[in-house]
């Protein structure tokens, strides 16, 4: 899929791949990590298939050294040095995005933002589009919820993250279950799958945005670049997102403490150097 539709992000116009490739899962976060050569051998797949946007992180301090390369405009500073190029934010909020775009243009901010979340609508997405910052959407797919419903529950390594997210527990659980056969439904009508509905619904926001759906398995990102065949009307994304009703918080409460809400960079003022 050479041909594979691109979109622009940012002032500076960074191209890449409509559909991008979140890596988290491969070495953490849902379960243990996954085999060595068969991520590589996903990732090639996912880079002849027209992936060009493969994301990965690392969690510093925590949150300690975002702040140390802040400091001094370290990250412009590289910028001008030629070192990197683009620069992104990740679980930003308003504040944070609009200071750190005044010191250096920001191309990208990621954001949980999906059928399944979708708070990010109030003020962030409204921001990163004032400033021209492309949108970088995490968890497309519900934390694997559009793509497996209510059988993402099962058989979960104890220290996959899923085992705590409240909208997959309790009473929370049975109401999103229902959401789910709702949007099943329409899937059917479109004859497509869930997931690709979901995954469609947010591509269909826009051209500055650029889903990075996560997996670990080659017939999983197959059925992830389908997705971009799914057309959808003003009509059907009305209906979507009528029926979207979840229940619970996205992320158990000691990961959204520190959260965009919750959690912001202190002014430049507060800085001790």
């Amino acid at each position: 899929m050479s041909g594979m539709k691109k979109i622009k992000l940012g002032s500076e116009g960074l191209e890449v791949s409509a559909i991008g490739l979140g890596c988290m899962g491969m070495s953490g976060g849902y379960g243990p990590a996954k085999p060595e050569q068969d991520m590589i051998t996903l990732i090639h797949h996912a880079v002849n298939s027209g992936v060009t946007h493969l994301d990965t992180s690392d969690v510093y301090g925590p949150h300690t050294n975002e702040i140390l390369v802040g400091k001094m405009g370290e990250l412009k500073k590289l910028v001008e040095e030629g070192k990197i190029k683009y620069i992104g934010l990740s679980e930003a909020g308003p504040a944070t995005i609009r200071r750190a775009h005044a010191v250096h243009p920001i191309t990208a901010v990621q954001l949980e933002w999906s059928l399944w979340t979708r708070d990010a609508e109030e003020e962030v997405i409204p921001t990163c589009r004032e400033l021209g910052i492309g949108i970088v959407p995490f968890a497309p797919l519900g934390s694997g919820f559009f793509a497996s419903g209510p059988k993402v529950m099962d058989n979960l390594a104890d220290n996959d993250l899923r085992k705590i997210i409240p909208r997959l527990q309790g009473e929370n659980f049975d109401h999103n279950k229902l959401v789910y056969e709702r949007v099943n439904e329409m899937a059917q009508r479109k004859g497509c799958t869930l997931s690709q509905l979901a995954l469609a619904w947010v591509m269909h926001q826009g051209d500055d945005v650029g889903p990075i759906p996560g997996t670990t398995k080659i017939e999983n990102l197959n059925q992830n670049l389908g997705a971009l065949s799914v057309k959808l009307t003003v009509q059907d994304m009305a209906e979507l997102e009528s029926m979207a009703s979840f229940k619970g918080a996205r992320m158990p409460e000691q990961i959204l403490v520190h959260s965009y809400k919750n959690s912001d960079t202190p002014p430049l003022s507060s800085w001790k150097f």
